[in-house]
């Protein structure tokens, strides 16, 4: 449970990192910079041998989504909002996580849908009551792009370890890492301006510190973390980088909201995500979905 606890704190600061640390730099040299990081920093725990190379091709196109398509589409939205904002929208990740496993099984679930509505209203709460316009709209878009890619990289990377016994995630997780690193980078050679390109000292170590600490060695004791909670504490742990994000987005990088609102919109939110577990624990999807 300490490592989900240091991880969670370890998540918390990226999104005020991003966002204020890193304001000006391009979005798509964040990405690939923070996925080639990462990737090394797992490469010493890779072991392909043995493995198909459909599997493998299969691992970095899982990765493709959950790690590339993700963080461009995440690194984007901070143009457009306040880091505490992207770290509430990202809440509905689990909700998408069950919606994308129904549509791979080929079933509609009306509870899902409904949940994930009240989410929506609980998050226009949660900002302060208004309709999304313009960049908060073009930046809330960006981060369900983010969260649907997320989410479907997590669906289809448990469907694959299921049919590869014997082989655990650090084994096979820098394969994820250089399936969105190919993808990160692939995106940074065509968009990103080079030669407009100059970041501080201290830019380049937050990079370094996003890439090697909050999501190579992150992940890795994340993993190490979930194996030792039973499924309920891992669902919580999952929630927990949120409300801590939102709080030092708030109080460490001194962003403003309005905190009844926050708190009325976070709880109709949580309520949501409430009636989410409960839909997924009764008609019995995987617990690691």
């Amino acid at each position: 449970m300490l490592l989900l606890i240091l991880v969670s704190f370890l998540w918390a600061f990226s999104f005020g990192l991003i966002k204020n640390a890193l304001a000006g730099v391009d979005a798509n040299f964040i990405a690939a910079f923070r996925l080639w990081v990462a990737f090394a920093v797992l490469l010493p725990f890779l072991r392909l041998k043995g493995m198909p190379r459909c599997t493998a091709f299969r691992l970095a196109l899982a990765g493709a989504f959950q790690f590339g398509l993700m963080y461009l589409a995440y690194n984007y939205a901070f143009h457009y909002l306040q880091s505490y904002e992207v770290a509430l929208f990202t809440i509905f990740t689990p909700l998408y996580v069950t919606l994308v496993n129904d549509a791979l099984q080929r079933r509609l679930n009306g509870l899902h849908l409904l949940t994930a509505a009240l989410a929506v209203v609980g998050t226009g709460i949660a900002r302060g009551g208004g309709l999304l316009s313009g960049g908060d709209l073009w930046g809330f878009l960006l981060v369900q792009a983010s969260n649907l890619c997320f989410a479907f990289g997590q669906v289809y990377y448990v469907r694959l370890m299921k049919d590869a016994p014997g082989v655990t995630s650090r084994q096979v997780f820098g394969v994820l890492y250089l399936g969105g690193a190919l993808v990160a980078g692939a995106s940074a050679a065509v968009f990103t301006p080079w030669g407009q390109l100059s970041l501080s000292t201290a830019q380049w170590g937050t990079l370094l510190y996003l890439g090697a600490v909050a999501s190579g060695l992150g992940f890795f004791l994340w993993n190490m973390g979930a194996r030792q909670v039973n499924t309920g504490a891992l669902a919580i742990f999952n929630d927990l980088k949120i409300p801590l994000a939102v709080a030092v987005s708030l109080v460490v990088f001194g962003e403003q909201a309005s905190l009844p609102h926050l708190l009325l919109g976070g709880a109709i939110v949580l309520g949501a995500l409430g009636i989410n577990e409960w839909g997924v624990r009764r008609v019995r999807v995987p617990a690691e979905l």
